[in-house]
């Protein structure tokens, strides 16, 4: 723990426990597993290797807690939200050199998703008073519609390595806000970041049981299991790939669970010849090497229509050597090294230059920085025979391949069984609502590459998943609604005189 003690202000929010009832502990097996900074391959901790019997009692610390902080208001429970919030922000520095350590991220994104995680949780703080049922107009006269919105329960939530915080707090901070009550699996490679939100929602008054967090590295496939078959869990959600998703969706199916899955990408990024470069070339800054590369919205297939192709290329290449790969902690890195993907990077860049792609920049390892870390890679003349284009690469490699029409390139960005993100650069407003409109994804992001925001509901289709996380859409998917008829209603008003 050596690292986390000299880097931090306030060691005291690093925990190597599991959160379960309000209480800091260890696995009832006493093993644990080792967590590893990415950049330097030092060990940074241990945390518990929680068993099922762990999550049996995180699942029925959750739901003894369930009834009073269901009967809690919105507004009261949109307090607590708003006081994590706060101290998230607080301590935005501390988290930020714990997201960097565990994660490898640099330190303006670990921060970044630090603001990010506060920001989600002073969203769901405003959404929980305006959780809004319905009334609706009965066909008998003499009868009454109430449709409410009530909790659904307790929920298990799975968090990914690449935004260890933030993704947990999209799920917690709804979850919460609908008046359900949580049991979080953070992931093997970075619990420490997960760990941090529930040493805060205690200072801010979140009672016991209502947020719960299992650590474990190897015995993740059994915790998920038990929980897609536990009967009191009424609710998963998932954020990882299309592979487990699909595991979670079986498991789930005799007990009939809802679901939230926000599974994978392999993001189309088009950009037409009428686009305005500079835009064009921001975004495509913004939306592939965010986190180098490691997201499931970062755009996988640039598109880059024939007229434009030339003069695009250069200037990304242009831009992109002005970024620093580098340890995360370093002054003027922008890019850190990848948690797990660096091997998958250098064999889609082998697989597109055997096929007859050109390196415009980069392409290599970078092994004087460490094992995990990979050039920043621009590859001109990519085909859709070639694993990027039709593989979530998850790395600092943009693929450009060019187009001729606009028919040609929304038939080649819908060829594939994800549909997450996608990216769209024109300055034609007809262009702009019919190609939108014609994409198969959950989203389409229109001259920029940024696609995330509170206010904006974020999920796929196809293969991609189910269910939304933000925005007034959120809370949805942690709520069920109930409909109230009441009949015999006297609607004569007889005046007695």
């Amino acid at each position: 723990m050596s690292a986390f003690t000299s880097a931090l202000s306030e060691p005291s929010l690093i925990f190597q426990k599991a959160y379960i009832d309000g209480q800091w502990v260890d696995s009832e097996s006493n093993k644990t597993f080792e967590i590893f900074n990415p950049a330097t391959g030092e060990l940074l901790g241990t945390c518990p290797e929680s068993t099922t019997k762990d999550l049996q009692s995180a699942i029925h610390a959750a739901a003894k807690a369930f009834p009073l902080w269901r009967a809690q208001s919105g507004r009261t429970r949109g307090r607590h939200l708003r006081r994590l919030s706060d101290l998230i922000l607080q301590h935005k520095s501390d988290i930020g050199k714990i997201t960097t350590l565990e994660n490898g991220k640099a330190k303006a994104d670990a921060e970044g998703e630090a603001a990010m995680s506060s920001g989600t949780f002073e969203w769901f703080a405003e959404e929980a008073p305006r959780i809004y049922g319905d009334v609706v107009p009965h066909s008998n006269a003499q009868s009454r519609t109430l449709i409410l919105k009530q909790p659904i329960g307790v929920c298990g939530l799975i968090t990914p390595w690449n935004f260890p915080m933030a993704m947990g707090a999209r799920k917690i901070a709804a979850a919460l806000a609908a008046g359900c009550t949580v049991v979080v699996k953070s992931d093997g490679h970075t619990p420490f970041s997960t760990n941090v939100l529930a040493v805060l929602a205690e200072k801010a008054g979140i009672p016991k049981g209502v947020l719960n967090v299992v650590t474990s590295l190897n015995n993740t496939p059994e915790l998920g299991l038990a929980m897609c078959e536990s009967p009191i869990v009424k609710k998963i959600s998932f954020t990882g790939s299309t592979r487990v998703g699909k595991i979670l969706a079986r498991q789930s199916a005799d007990t009939l669970k809802k679901l939230s899955l926000e599974l994978g990408g392999n993001a189309p990024f088009i950009v037409f010849d009428d686009a305005h470069l500079e835009t064009a070339v921001t975004s495509a800054l913004a939306s592939k090497f965010k986190v180098s590369g490691q997201t499931c919205v970062c755009a996988n297939r640039i598109y880059v229509q024939d007229g434009i192709y030339d003069r695009f290329s250069a200037r990304l290449v242009e831009e992109v050597k002005k970024f620093r790969v580098g340890h995360g902690a370093d002054e003027g890195v922008t890019h850190g090294p990848l948690t797990t993907s660096v091997a998958k990077v250098e064999e889609h860049v082998q697989d597109a230059v055997a096929k007859k792609a050109t390196i415009l920049l980069g392409g290599n390892r970078l092994p004087q920085l460490g094992p995990n870390f990979f050039e920043l890679t621009v590859l001109g003349d990519v085909d859709d025979s070639m694993k990027v284009t039709t593989e979530e690469t998850f790395g600092p490699l943009a693929a450009l391949t060019r187009f001729k029409t606009e028919e040609e390139v929304v038939r080649r960005a819908n060829n594939v069984e994800v549909g997450l993100a996608s990216y769209l650069m024109t300055s034609d407003l007809s262009r702009y609502h019919r190609v939108s409109e014609l994409l198969e994804y959950g989203m389409v992001a229109v001259n920029t590459g940024v696609i995330a925001d509170f206010a904006a509901p974020f999920g796929g289709i196809k293969h991609s998943g189910w269910g939304r996380e933000g925005s007034k859409y959120g809370t949805d998917d942690y709520m069920v609604y109930k409909t109230v008829v009441t009949g015999g209603i006297d609607t004569v008003f007889t005046a007695h005189l």
